[in-house]
């Protein structure tokens, strides 16, 4: 056994779920799918629905079998054992808490059940509490909570057992806006304070690169890159990533030659510039896609300083920033963001010619 699976937590190999009686006739849930997820990590499974994502954590908690491929955790495996038998836990989006018992009921019901000692459970129910900042509604019925109080709750209770891997499915998203930023923070802490593998699922891109160490971006079953949150934003692998995650850019141009992880470009708007590689750039043709953030574009005044030019079509204002959209000559439009700040021009109307500046280092080759 290598020494990366041997200190991993989950090691996913080959493996797939598929629904019905074979490949041919079933739904392929997930497909042949790899991940290899360290002890200590808040890692995250992000995708829109459907793509995967909660078929692989129910396998690993147990809920389903794979059909085929195998699981393991820290080297033991998974397979056939039925969830009591697992050294994780499960924190669901709806919390299933019991309403006619207190918190501290709710949260040494588990204990009780795996014939833990009385004094024991008081003991850990009294760290959890304190883990979660709940300690002064220990007593309180859980229907009588807010829905962050019973989400801590619902935390706490998973904690309790000493899980190794603790698996979260979108537990955040019954919570408003506000609440579920409060609780991002929340469940970081968490995850550092306890040391506790954390795997998160979410289709919300912010959760994820808000929390997570390491983020796979998941779609029709399969894992099409995992990196950490910057990497993935700043240097998606491919077409879905870079427009799943946040907004982007992409505009048409021309391969004109590869230097290590990077590549000259001449995009079909006329800007020639260095743009970094996929991981897979082998088969890359003459045509490509080249992926731009909003916020990696400035608008500049002397025109032979522009990388590219356009006129203005639509103007958002959203708070904190204006996003300017701009047709250009070859007829895309792009969005260029900027931070609505005093030291920043924002005197542009609808219809106005502008010249954009694509920042150094910001241009991403797409491989499909």
């Amino acid at each position: 056994m290598s020494e990366q699976t041997a200190a991993a937590a989950i090691d996913i190999r080959a493996t797939s779920k598929i629904y019905g009686v074979n490949r041919a006739t079933g739904v392929v849930a997930l497909d042949e799918v790899s991940l290899v997820i360290e002890d200590n990590e808040f890692f995250t499974l992000l995708g829109p629905s459907g793509c995967g994502k909660t078929t692989l954590l129910r396998l690993i908690a147990g809920f389903e079998q794979p059909s085929q491929g195998e699981i393991l955790l820290f080297g033991e495996h998974l397979e056939g054992l039925p969830p009591f038998k697992r050294p994780v836990n499960t924190v669901f989006q709806h919390y299933a808490l019991f309403p006619h018992m207190t918190v501290a009921e709710n949260i040494s019901f588990g204990l009780e059940m795996l014939g833990k000692k009385a004094d024991e459970i008081a003991a850990t129910v009294s760290e959890v509490l304190a883990l979660v900042q709940m300690e002064q509604l220990a007593d309180r019925k859980t229907n009588q909570l807010s829905g962050g109080q019973q989400q801590r709750v619902a935390l706490a209770r998973a904690l309790a057992p000493r899980p190794k891997v603790l698996l979260l499915d979108e537990p955040l998203s019954a919570l408003d806006f506000k609440l579920r930023k409060e609780m991002q923070v929340e469940l970081k802490r968490l995850q550092n304070e306890t040391g506790i593998t954390f795997i998160f699922v979410t289709h919300d891109q912010e959760e994820a690169l808000t929390m997570s160490d390491r983020v796979a971006v998941m779609r029709d079953g399969l894992i099409l890159q995992v990196g950490k949150p910057r990497d993935i934003y700043d240097h998606p692998a491919r077409r879905f990533v870079a427009d799943f995650i946040g907004d982007i850019n992409i505009l048409k141009g021309k391969l004109l030659s590869k230097d290590g992880a990077e590549a000259s470009v001449e995009l079909d708007a006329g800007y020639q510039g260095k743009a970094s590689l996929p991981e897979s750039s082998e088969n890359l043709a003459e045509d490509i896609s080249i992926a731009i953030r909003p916020e990696q574009l400035s608008l500049v005044d002397d025109s032979t300083a522009a990388s590219f030019s356009g006129s203005i079509r639509e103007i958002s204002y959203f708070g904190s920033g204006s996003d300017y959209e701009v047709t250009l000559s070859t007829g895309e439009v792009v969005t260029l963001r900027l931070q609505n700040r005093s030291d920043v021009n924002h005197a542009h109307q609808v219809g106005d010619r502008v010249y954009l500046l694509v920042a150094v280092g910001s241009m991403q080759i797409l491989a499909d």
